[in-house]
């Protein structure tokens, strides 16, 4: 009861240094909503208002069929109407377009007589990951008209179609991949952060001596240091998840207490990498520093944005000691795909794992810092 006594007050104690601090309360609440909403409305793949003009030497009803399904298109943005060749050529160098559609004279034409009408597109190849997603968006509507062509003419339709049903994201929505990331992104932040300037925090202002002269021992020091971070975690993420669920309203398919598992056994990795820093730290300043230097590899290490399946092989082995790779795992199956406790065991293993290791290094880290 003594050390269930002592935890409490020590945490307490760490939960008003930190509320009574004006810069500290600033880096819980403002930057993470700021982040939130910028990454929420931001961080997306899907293009829409491309810029494209349309060179249309028929003028036939195909032809403006075909024109004003691109135009309808929520993708594509139509700039202008071009009459011959030599305008084509300013308008990518300048980036006013990112491709030019050009339908020959005889489009309509060689349609009629059942063959196959070519159509020229002129592509800005600069930024070729978003010339690609373009292009891809151009072929489904050019595909849709061949479809329909053939339908209404009583012409055989193509030999192979390819009918899209996508599971988990419907719309295929890239938003609905990104925010569910962004609630393990901020919540790393935030609490590497916090406990990472806790130890500091405490010899700036010179207390630390006067927390070692205390009945604490230093496993009830580490343990009171923890409970704010994990708190703070958990009520930052809960705002998060709300906001996520009811704002971008991205569905929340699976088990909420399987979530709230994974984010826990998250939170108890962060925290003891943040002590383990904090221990190693003399001031503040070089406790945040040490936060970035870990936060910066593990977002990029995480599958956040880029799928760790295409990384060299020797990457893909260091992001197992990343806790942020199996949370990311976990937010994505719970929202988007349903799962439950069963589905998410092998997520959950090497999470606990390196909580015990991190928070284990850091004891160690602590009472070698006493001595």
């Amino acid at each position: 009861m003594n050390m269930l006594r002592h935890i409490v007050a020590l945490a307490i104690k760490e939960l008003l240094a930190i509320l009574r601090d004006k810069k500290s309360r600033l880096v819980l609440i403002g930057p993470p909503i700021a982040q939130l909403l910028v990454f929420g409305y931001a961080a997306s793949f899907d293009l829409n208002h491309i810029p494209i003009a349309v060179y249309n030497e028929d003028r036939s009803a195909p032809s403006r069929e075909l024109v004003a399904r691109l135009t309808g298109s929520p993708h594509f943005e139509l700039v202008g109407h071009l009459d011959h060749d030599a305008q084509i050529a300013p308008l990518i160098d300048n980036k006013d377009v990112l491709m030019v559609l050009h339908l020959g004279p005889q489009f309509s034409e060689t349609l009629m007589r059942g063959k196959t009408a070519s159509v020229q597109l002129i592509i800005d190849g600069r930024n070729s990951n978003t010339a690609l997603l373009a292009l891809g968006y151009l072929r489904t509507i050019l595909t849709d008209f061949n479809i329909d062509w053939s339908r209404q003419h009583g012409r055989p339709g193509p030999p192979a179609t390819l009918r899209i049903r996508p599971w988990y994201n419907e719309n295929l929505l890239s938003r609905w991949f990104i925010i569910p990331g962004i609630v393990a992104l901020l919540t790393l932040v935030v609490t590497t952060v916090v406990t990472g300037l806790s130890v500091a925090r405490e010899r700036e202002a010179g207390t630390f001596n006067q927390l070692l002269v205390t009945p604490l021992r230093p496993v009830e020091i580490l343990i009171g240091k923890s409970i704010p971070g994990i708190l703070i975690g958990l009520i930052e993420g809960s705002f998060i998840l709300l906001v996520v669920v009811f704002w971008f309203e991205v569905p929340l398919r699976g088990s909420l207490g399987a979530l709230y598992l994974g984010m826990f056994l998250f939170l108890l990795s962060a925290v003891g990498i943040g002590l383990m820093i904090s221990s190693l730290a003399m001031t503040q300043q070089q406790g945040i520093l040490g936060a970035f230097l870990f936060l910066v590899p593990a977002v990029i290490l995480s599958g956040f944005a880029t799928p760790i399946a295409n990384m060299p092989e020797l990457v893909q082995q260091l992001t197992l000691i990343n806790p942020m790779r199996y949370f990311m795992v976990i937010l994505r199956g719970v929202f988007l795909e349903g799962d439950s406790y069963e589905l998410l065991f092998n997520q959950y293993w090497p999470m606990a794992i390196i909580a015990i290791v991190t928070l284990s290094l850091a004891g160690w880290l602590f009472r070698n810092r006493m001595n």
